[in-house]
């Protein structure tokens, strides 16, 4: 909800995994996009997580259940690619699960099966870079860090996630100082050519 609404969890209320709606709105990434005419997909592996769009705002959305596929992440990559290659959407949001449930909370952060996960996630990225660099900007990042088989604490290995931006002038080799997750979705609205939502409170990281 942060990274999609540019808001904090005390704004927008929502700390659990259980959606609650909030009592004063801010629009999203999708609603933003949608409102000025981009057509926006997204593919993921963590059901909950269709509520960080409200209803009207996708045209293409797709959800695998992450045990229910042996590379659930793999799946997602191939059904987002084929989507990509058919319909040239303007906004494209891939969601890769199994380094969290598999890899973190199943084996634990940092142990050799997590790792494995991570090179897997990394290699999907790699195919859509591949095939979609020279025509897409791609934000690669998280939503969390762990520790243990668990997150959600304050604790560095926590609340630090990766966070790169390949394309879209981004300066090759410079490093992001304080970014915020807040800033992702005032990135993207700059990469689409729309204002931000008057009350995002996060940041162009490209300016």
């Amino acid at each position: 909800m942060s990274m999609f609404h540019s808001v904090a969890p005390d704004r927008h209320g929502i700390t659990t995994n259980d959606y609650v709606p909030p009592v004063r709105p801010v629009k999203g990434l999708f609603e933003q996009a949608s409102a000025y005419d981009k057509t926006c997909a997204m593919f993921y592996g963590w059901e909950p997580l269709r509520d960080i769009s409200r209803p009207g705002s996708l045209t293409w959305s797709e959800f695998v259940e992450c045990y229910s596929e042996e590379h659930s992440d793999g799946v997602l990559t191939d059904r987002a690619i084929l989507r990509i290659e058919k319909s040239r959407p303007d906004l494209v949001f891939l969601y890769m699960v199994e380094t969290d449930d598999k890899g973190g909370h199943d084996n634990g952060w940092m142990t050799p099966a997590y790792l494995s996960y991570v090179y897997d996630a990394i290699e999907n990225v790699r195919r859509v870079y591949e095939r979609f660099g020279g025509q897409y900007t791609m934000i690669v990042t998280a939503d969390h860090g762990g520790h243990g088989r668990g997150h959600g604490s304050d604790c560095p290995e926590d609340m630090t996630i990766p966070l790169f931006i390949l394309g879209g002038g981004a300066e090759n080799g410079k490093q992001l100082r304080d970014a915020s997750i807040l800033d992702v979705a005032p990135t993207a609205a700059s990469l689409l050519g729309i204002p931000p939502v008057r009350e995002w409170e996060g940041k162009n990281l490209l300016k």
